[in-house]
């Protein structure tokens, strides 16, 4: 009672609670209308029964599921040898562990199972490995035979006669198919054998060829874009074999190998971690979970396919190829052929639209032709008279029109954009530019700012120190000088600060000589460090290492905290010179003591800073501190002593203000987007070119701070943002091509470039410093990381363009005149001058071959004096049209005075006259086509006729080879035949 008053009664204002009326009121309302009532009690027992189905439904997925789960092991335990029972091959290689359980491991992320081989040193001695030296290189072909080969299944190509089976789908030539059988059919009955023949097998070989050149063609495409796609997954990666560090290709990793991992990478197979610093991987592609997973001892578990995000380590190579996660996840998948281009789109458009107007003229001929056939049989009494030849007529007059839609629809134009792309992809390959996607060619053509990395870029990547400031006084590296001016407790530091706080590491080459293995900033500061102290490796081991913070482009710092070997720890800071500065609250001074630092004193820093910089030197400051061993997270954040400042130099590359100089007469803007200093970008810039008097450069937090109206104003002049942050880079890109409608190509390096690459038009990742993460998100990877190779992409993409209107130019002419001209003389003379097997062979050899000519020219430098194709321009110009029209104009009044008077030009007046005219008709047609056909459809250069030169000689040797027959009157000799098509006069007769 005391619970239903408290849940119905308002004891404060001694009436019903509002909860209480509200449901009286309610059962009130449904006494007074039964049918609410009726249709709420029908709804409440409707929304039972699909509780209760729903219910049923969830509980037999989950009992498929458990059941599924317990198959699954069992299906496993059945497979699984026992443990102990290893297989011969196995044990006779000298390794102790089956490769299906070593497999197993690391794809089940099985803790149990890799405890009870003993966790990472019993599973490191039945692979028969030293976590130290690692593997031998004797050994690589027995790990290969027992645990397989790092490779994946691919999906097997395609054979030829698929492609010849393709190419027959075509409806036309299907058409002409059966147009050639009956014609075969009724020539033999009305013509005899062997003459009957004649038009049916020249109609047969004609479609024969059609399809036997564009098989051949799209199967080599295939080839070669396998070979790219190859190429495009050889990633290389560090391993330690034989004691030393070497770099080798993942095809050829092994179970067993000892791989370094650091952030960008992609881990290269199944393994199990060893040691490492704040590792972190992306396991989106195979889990689908957006959040890294966290790698450590913990949690040893390294899968193939996933990505480094943040951190370093190194990893035991347990599974490879196949028998690897990702491998599996590769027998259920079949990766799709390349999406079509937006050329080849625009491109389909146009063919589709030429195709109807095709269409509709073939209907018209055969109209016309046929209608006049039955007006002349009317007119002479014979229209219920019918005769095989009458049936022979009419079956000519479709094979016309049909032929005439063969010739209409430019299958060429798809053709000529994939053999285009597909040439410059190759092309491109021999230049240093591996091309991942078609239509980063096309697209790179239109770029209108190319916004690039300073290092490794524009600058050759290969740096020296050459410059130090420490103890109150700047030097010139020489390897004497330093010691002169540091005390030797100074340099004992500023050595440990350089060997122990890195990412590289000293190995042993071939020859015996020292080899730093590392990224070249890295490189330069232990080449350096090498000068005062050379056993990298004992200076080392002194030292316990006890927390690394790894560098990254946002943080633009790397720090260390060591375990010193008299006791306690010291921590060491370097990175980019401002923000290592504003760390400090102390200096070494003259005499290697640590004094105050003064405002003053960091001003006196911030122009010794500046003044490397003026000299074009990247600028690091290196500091460090004492700390406490019960020290907490963020005692490596500040309170450092400020121990030198080093001036790199990295030489601008041979070529690139050149380069520089090219892109902007071609209409194309360079800005320089590094996370350097803005005194180093400056210097750098100016000597590249890309900086000029009226351009801007600002630094990224500016940039950020900066209103839209702001940006608006200062993107078009903006030249050089250095201290930039990835997002500045992203935020620039999206401005341009957004606000500013450009066609904007990136280029980036670091994991963190990776959404600036997507977003750009066309993303240009570095193939020696870039990273995995970096080259997946880019349509181009610069293999030599070299803006000259950039400026070739761009050529090649102006290239592709302009051929591919040059065919269009082409392929339109052809297609105007051949219509226009069948159509013309059907309605005025009731026949087609251009016949069947004729139009065939044409569209043959100007469709496929023509293509091949006119979209392989290579491109020439007079392409990079033009500005840029823009985003919406229309593929055929004004100019284009114009020639198209004045061209067919001009070929048309050719072919129509010798149409309508060709006979008494050429005192034509025997029985053969028709079959002798139109043969010369066609030879008059074909030649037509070599005149004004290398051509450049933009400009001036529109009516520049270049024949013999680049393409013109091939496309003259084409058009040649389109007359195989002619028909002439010599010497009033006339070489009889059905049809009109023998040799050329030969011998005597040929004068």
């Amino acid at each position: 009672m005391e619970e239903y008053l408290k849940n119905n009664f308002d004891v404060e204002a001694k009436r019903p609670s509002e909860e209480a009326l509200k449901r009286w009121r309610s059962a009130v309302w449904l006494v007074k209308n039964p049918r609410r009532r009726f249709r709420m009690v029908a709804d409440l027992a409707k929304r039972a029964e699909v509780n209760r189905k729903r219910k049923m439904i969830q509980e037999k997925i989950r009992i498929a599921l458990y059941v599924q789960k317990a198959a699954l092991h069992f299906i496993d335990a059945v497979n699984r040898p026992e443990r102990g029972k290893i297989p011969e091959e196995v044990t006779e290689a000298g390794f102790n562990i089956d490769p299906d359980d070593l497999a197993s491991i690391a794809s089940k992320h099985d803790i149990k199972l890799l405890e009870s081989h003993g966790g990472l040193e019993g599973l490191s001695k039945k692979l028969s490995v030293s976590l130290e030296n690692g593997i031998s290189v004797s050994e690589i072909s027995d790990r290969q035979k027992i645990y397989g080969v790092n490779k994946f299944l691919e999906k097997p190509a395609r054979p030829f006669w698929m492609f010849v089976w393709d190419a027959l789908q075509d409806l036309t030539l299907i058409i002409l198919m059966i147009c050639a059988v009956i014609s075969v059919g009724v020539g033999i009955a009305t013509e005899g054998w062997p003459k009957g023949l004649y038009d049916g097998i020249g109609i047969s070989t004609c479609i024969f060829l059609v399809v036997i050149v564009t098989a051949i063609s799209d199967y080599k495409q295939s080839l070669q874009f396998r070979d790219l796609d190859k190429e495009k997954r050889n990633i290389f990666v560090y391993v330690t074999r034989n004691g030393s560090r070497k770099k080798v290709s993942i095809y050829d990793l092994v179970a067993g190998d000892i791989v370094y991992l650091s952030i960008g990478d992609q881990v290269p197979a199944d393994g199990i971690f060893i040691s490492g610093y704040s590792l972190s991987v992306d396991e989106s592609s195979l889990s689908g979970e957006s959040e890294p997973v966290n790698v450590d001892k913990n949690w040893p578990f390294l899968l193939s396919g996933t990505k480094v995000q943040d951190g370093s380590g190194k990893m035991l190579v347990t599974s490879v190829g196949m028998r690897t996660e990702w491998g599996r996840l590769m027998v259920t998948l079949s990766e799709g052929g390349e999406d079509e281009t937006p050329l080849q789109v625009k491109l389909n458009g146009v063919a589709t639209v030429i195709g109807k107007i095709g269409l509709a003229f073939s209907v018209l001929t055969f109209f016309v032709l046929t209608s006049r056939f039955l007006v002349e049989k009317a007119m002479h009494g014979h229209f219920m008279k019918w005769s095989i030849s009458d049936a022979v007529n009419i079956l000519n007059f479709f094979a016309i029109a049909v032929t005439i839609l063969v010739v209409a629809v430019p299958e060429g134009l798809p053709l000529a954009v994939t053999l285009s792309l597909a040439f410059a992809m190759k092309k491109l390959m021999n230049d240093k530019a591996l091309v991942r996607h078609l239509s980063a060619c096309e697209t790179m053509g239109s770029a209108s700012c190319i916004c690039t990395d300073k290092t490794g870029t524009l600058t050759t990547n290969h740096m020296v120190v050459t410059r130090i400031w420490i103890c109150g006084e700047v030097r010139r590296v020489d390897g004497n000088g330093l010691k002169s001016v540091a005390s030797e407790n100074v340099t004992k530091t500023l050595v440990n600060a350089l060997f122990l706080n890195t990412g590289a590491e000293v190995v042993k080459g071939k020859d015996g000589k020292n080899e730093i293995l590392g990224s070249p900033t890295e490189t330069a500061l232990l080449e350096f460090g090498l000068l005062f102290e050379k056993d990298f490796d004992a200076r080392k081991q002194e030292f316990k290492i006890l927390k690394v913070q790894p560098f990254n482009s946002v943080k633009k710092k790397m720090s260390v905290l060591v375990g010193n070997p008299g006791g306690g720890c010291q921590a060491f800071l370097k990175g980019a010179s401002e923000i290592v500065l504003e760390k400090c609250d102390q200096i070494v001074g003259k005499k290697g003591e640590s004094v105050p630092l003064s405002q003053e004193q960091k001003k006196d820093i911030t122009s010794v800073i500046n003044g490397f910089a003026s000299e074009a030197l990247r600028t690091l400051c290196i500091a460090f501190k004492d700390v406490e061993e019960s020290y907490d997270e963020s005692i490596l954040d500040d309170n450092y002593t400020l121990l030198a400042v080093i001036g790199i130099k990295d030489p601008v590359r041979p070529g690139v203000k050149e380069a520089v100089k090219t892109c902007l007469n071609a209409g194309i803007v360079v800005r320089m987007v590094t996370g350097d200093n803005i005194h180093t970008a400056k210097a750098i810039a100016r000597e590249c070119g890309i900086l000029t008097d009226d351009g801007i450069a600002i630094e990224g937090p500016d940039f950020r701070e900066k209103s839209n109206q702001e940006m608006q104003e200062i993107i078009p002049k903006l030249q050089v943002m250095a201290r930039s942050l990835p997002l500045d880079k992203h935020k620039l890109v999206t401005l341009l091509r957004k606000e500013f409608n450009e066609v904007v190509a990136v280029t980036g390096d670091g994991t963190n470039d990776a959404p600036a690459l997507h977003e750009a038009d066309i993303g240009l990742a570095m193939g020696i410093a870039g990273t995995e993460v970096a080259k997946e998100s880019a349509d181009v990877v610069i293999m030599d990381d070299n803006f000259t190779t950039i400026l070739n992409v761009a050529k090649w993409g102006r290239a592709v363009y302009i051929n591919i209107q040059k065919f269009i130019q082409f392929q339109l002419t052809v297609n105007v005149v051949a219509l226009v001209t069948n159509f013309a003389s059907a309605c005025i003379t009731g026949s087609a001058p251009l016949t069947a097997v004729q139009l065939l062979w044409v569209n043959m050899i100007m469709d496929t071959l023509g293509a091949l000519a006119l979209a392989t020219e290579p491109p020439h430098d007079g392409l990079m004096m033009r500005p840029p194709v823009g985003r919406n321009v229309n593929l055929i110009t004004k100019t284009m049209w114009r020639n198209i029209i004045g061209q067919s104009f001009y070929q048309l009044a050719v072919l129509g005075v010798l149409l309508l008077d060709g006979k008494r030009i050429f005192n034509l007046n025997d029985k053969d006259s028709d079959a002798t005219l139109n043969t010369l008709v066609f030879n008059t047609f074909v030649f037509c086509q070599g005149t004004f056909t290398d051509t450049t459809p933009l400009g001036r250069d529109l009516w520049i006729v270049s024949i013999g030169l680049g393409a013109g000689s091939l496309l003259v040797a084409i058009v040649l080879k389109c007359i195989p027959v002619s028909r002439l009157k010599s010497r009033g000799i006339v070489m009889h035949h059905h049809d009109g098509y023998e040799p050329l006069p030969t011998g005597p007769d040929r004068a």
